[in-house]
Parts: structure tokens; C-alpha cells; sequence
């Protein structure tokens, strides 16, 4: 993920952002040689340097939202997640017209940071959103993190039903390279899920997000066991 946010950023800027100085034409800019520069640090991981020359020109300049939400990406890969938060946070409303999976990265990077801060109730919506743009094989990383969110939020139903839809699509369209330890923690949330459940059962109603179906509660249970069951093959597969 960090490298298709790296990659995507680097391909927009080259060609989709524009700026215009205050008073200047853009022709007469000395600063846009910096822009090269500044792409050149961030491709190779120099967030910093590249964020010395973007702030002094965030500050210079009139910026589009393209190359603020790109600031926010560089705060991200600093670990300045409040500035980061700032910064994507702003431009939310005007990267809709983006395209899809140029939109996922700038989610990725403001949902992450919320998530980091803490902060579930801001990240939750931004993840959702990614889901509709982002690549099947991202969607299990994504479906997991709002797992997470969930039970960071007390809502065990919406973070079972999360990370069951998590594990399908692993299975589906893949596993991260560290596959057993995410295995692990699947089994391990889904059973502190269901445990937390127990008492409630005979209360709730539970919904298969794959077919859209409403469950009894004895059926949900055995649903969710039988799938809690499934992932003990692949930790030695």
C-alpha cells in the first residue's frame, strides 16, 4: 500500500497539478524548478527535504487541492499524522473528482492517520469510501481495519461482520506477505467478537454482508465458528 500511495502521488503530480502565484504568471515562477526537485526527495523517500520545499511553496503559492492532498501525503510518510489529517482533511470534497484509485491513496493515507490518532469515528467513513475505489486485493486489509475500528467502538456485530468480510477476500484475492500473524489476529478478534456476543445472542440478528441475508442468531454463531474453524488450515497452509 505505501508504495502505490508513493507511486500514484508521484504520476499525479507529473502532470495533473497546476498552481498560480499570487501577482505572477506561472511562466515567470523561478520557484517551479523546485517542484522537480521536491518530486525527486519524495520518490526516493526523503519526506522531509521534499516537505522544506513544498511548505515554503504551500505558503508562497495559491495550491490546488491535488498538491495539498499530496502535502498530506508527505506529513503521512513523516509520521505528522494531525498535520497529515490537516491537510487531507481539507481537501476531501474537491479530490472526488479524481480518478478511483488516485482517490484510494488520498482515503488510505486520512483514514490511517485518523486510525493512528485514535480517532475511529473520522477514519471509519474515509475506509469506507476506499472500499468503493480501491483494488479487490486491498479490500481485505481495508475490511480488517474497520474491523478494528469497530471493536475500538464497542460495535461487535459491525466488527465481526468487517472481519469476516476480511477474510473472505484474503482468500479470495490474497493474503499480506505476513500471512500467519494476520491469520492469527483474525482468529484471535473474531473470537473475542463472538465472545463478547454470547450473552446477547437471543437478542440480535445477524446479517451475512456476502448475500445479504438475515440470520438467526443460533445460525449467525455457527456461521462465524464455522469460518473461525476454516482459518486453523491455513496457518499451515
Amino acid at each position: 500500500m505505501n508504495m502505490s500511495i508513493r507511486n500514484i502521488a508521484i504520476i499525479a503530480l507529473s502532470f495533473l497539478f497546476s498552481f498560480t502565484a499570487q501577482g505572477q504568471t506561472a511562466d515567470k515562477m523561478p520557484d517551479k524548478d523546485q517542484l522537480a526537485v521536491a518530486l525527486d526527495y519524495f520518490g526516493s523517500g526523503k519526506y522531509r527535504e521534499a516537505l522544506n520545499i513544498l511548505s515554503r511553496l504551500d505558503k508562497k503559492y495559491k495550491l490546488n487541492p491535488r498538491f495539498k492532498a499530496y502535502i498530506g501525503l508527505c506529513h503521512y510518510y513523516e509520521w505528522n499524522y494531525r498535520t497529515a489529517c490537516n491537510y487531507l482533511d481539507s481537501c476531501m470534497n474537491d479530490i472526488e473528482v479524481y480518478a478511483p484509485h488516485e482517490r484510494s491513496v488520498y482515503y488510505f493515507a486520512d483514514a490511517e492517520s485518523h486510525f493512528i490518532l485514535g480517532e475511529y469515528d473520522k477514519c471509519i467513513p474515509l475506509y469506507e469510501k476506499q472500499l468503493i475505489v480501491c483494488y479487490n486485493k486491498e479490500k481485505g486489509d481495508v475490511f480488517f481495519r474497520l474491523g478494528f475500528c469497530y471493536m475500538n467502538k464497542g460495535e461487535w456485530q459491525n466488527a465481526l461482520d468487517n472481519l469476516n468480510s476480511s477474510l473472505l477476500h484474503y482468500e479470495q484475492f490474497g493474503y499480506p506477505q505476513n500471512k500467519q500473524a494476520r491469520v492469527i489476529q483474525l482468529q484471535k478478534m473474531i473470537k473475542g467478537c463472538l465472545k463478547k456476543l454470547k450473552t446477547t445472542y437471543s437478542s440480535l440478528k445477524f446479517t451475512d454482508t456476502t448475500r445479504g441475508q438475515n440470520l438467526q442468531p443460533s445460525l449467525a454463531v455457527k456461521k462465524y465458528e464455522r469460518r473461525l474453524i476454516s482459518t486453523q488450515n491455513l496457518l499451515i497452509s
